[in-house]
């Protein structure tokens, strides 16, 4: 093996006055990371370009020299779970979430409570809708889901999660209906659908005994669904044939299987109660031990790996910095404590960043560049990897396609 890519999903951020200050980044205790920066170049990368606040799938399609026109985040996920498509299926990634009639949305993940168990009944009796058309539910992970409507569809349409429609509709609540971006009658015909779907959605979310008991409990009920990244077209991405890919989101694992790399997977720990972070946390030790078995196993076979640890990011969602700087720390002490030892003897390259900043006081995806770390064995430098660091460092700049040529991984 060459090189390995680690994306930690959001790890940028702004300082923090939990950390008095500092960066979740800044603030942990990284001594492997500081052993490779220290080894190594800094710099700084706008996953996308300037400016621009990307998503995960526009920023992972961007970082392997794609245009962010080239994939949906639909068609990613509903490959990473597996379905089975044809041209003209329109996919959608869908979040279980919550609605009230005054307040409009407040809560678009239904407090992360939502167990494994809730989302496939629900799930199961969401298949039961009847359409004019053949459609796929697909609960995933925690509150995220996949929607393929069957057959000749058009994805020029808004969908309605606020979130992602801010400024390409006016007048808007937070609670929208699925809109057509052009008069063609078969982009009527989806959004016409799509509203149907989800007007029955609703009816049968508010009435479902689960829901009916979470209020009981004083939990946030999962009574509307978010629809965001629509897509009709296959993924046309450039090809990593000699790449493997520990992946085990949906959105990962997609990517990978698109770009023609190895994929190997395991099965994400269930939410089994309301606790979400003792979820996250057994989730990100998972993967950092599965990552780990992966490159143990498959190194003399591939020339490159891609590893993408997502549970740094949904801190930075929550405002939730002390959670961050935890999982940076855990992140430290496991997988790179293990890459400390693995890659040196056999003169393997590393590149450290992240898909996009998720800064907590934002509680959103932001435009600040991310952080990179090339660890290529250089001369030992006084160096610690973090924001502000990176932003000093000799690889200075770089825009999302430039990364994998400018350290080497491309040619």
């Amino acid at each position: 093996m060459k090189g390995i890519l680690v994306i930690l999903d959001g790890i940028g951020d702004l300082p923090h006055k939990l950390l008095e200050g500092k960066t979740p980044l800044e603030a942990a205790k990284t001594p492997n990371l500081d052993f490779f920066a220290a080894r190594g170049k800094l710099g700084f990368m706008y996953p996308v370009k300037p400016d621009f606040a990307p998503e995960s799938d526009e920023a992972i399609v961007s970082i392997f020299g794609n245009n962010v026109s080239s994939s949906t985040r639909g068609q990613l996920e509903a490959k990473g779970v597996g379905i089975k498509l044809t041209r003209g299926d329109l996919t959608l990634r869908v979040n279980f979430a919550t609605t009230d009639k005054k307040r409009g949305i407040i809560d678009r993940r239904a407090g992360r409570t939502l167990t494994s168990e809730e989302a496939s009944i629900l799930s199961k009796a969401i298949n039961k809708i009847k359409l004019p058309c053949k459609f796929v539910f697909e609960p995933t992970i925690q509150h995220r889901a996949v929607l393929v409507l069957k057959g000749g569809f058009s994805d020029n349409i808004l969908c309605n999660d606020f979130t992602y429609s801010q400024g390409k509709v006016k007048n808007a609540t937070n609670v929208i209906s699925f809109k057509p971006l052009d008069d063609d009658e078969n982009t009527n015909h989806t959004v016409n659908v799509l509203n149907e779907f989800l007007e029955k959605v609703q009816i049968v979310l508010n009435e479902h005994p689960i829901n009916k008991e979470r209020i009981k409990k004083g939990l946030l009920p999962a009574n509307y669904l978010l629809f965001r990244g629509p897509g009709i077209e296959s993924p046309k991405l450039k090809l990593y044939k000699k790449w493997v890919s520990p992946s085990y989101m949906p959105i990962e694992i997609g990517f990978s299987l698109a770009s023609g790399m190895s994929v190997f997977s395991f099965e994400y720990p269930k939410l089994k109660n309301v606790d979400a972070y003792a979820n996250l946390h057994e989730g990100l030790k998972k993967a950092c031990k599965f990552s780990m078995k992966i490159l143990k196993k498959t190194h003399k076979k591939f020339d490159y790996a891609y590893v993408h640890l997502k549970e740094t990011d949904l801190p930075g969602h929550d405002n939730k910095p002390l959670e961050k700087k935890e999982m940076i720390e855990y992140i430290d002490k496991t997988f790179f404590k293990f890459l400390k030892k693995f890659v040196p003897p056999k003169g393997i390259e590393i590149v450290v960043t992240a898909d996009h900043s998720t800064p907590c006081k934002l509680k959103d995806h932001s435009a600040e560049p991310v952080p990179v770390l090339f660890y290529d064995n250089s001369p030992l430098r006084e160096k610690r990897f973090f924001e502000k660091e990176c932003r000093k460092g000799k690889l200075g700049r770089i825009l999302g396609d430039e990364l994998l040529e400018k350290v080497g991984f491309v040619k």
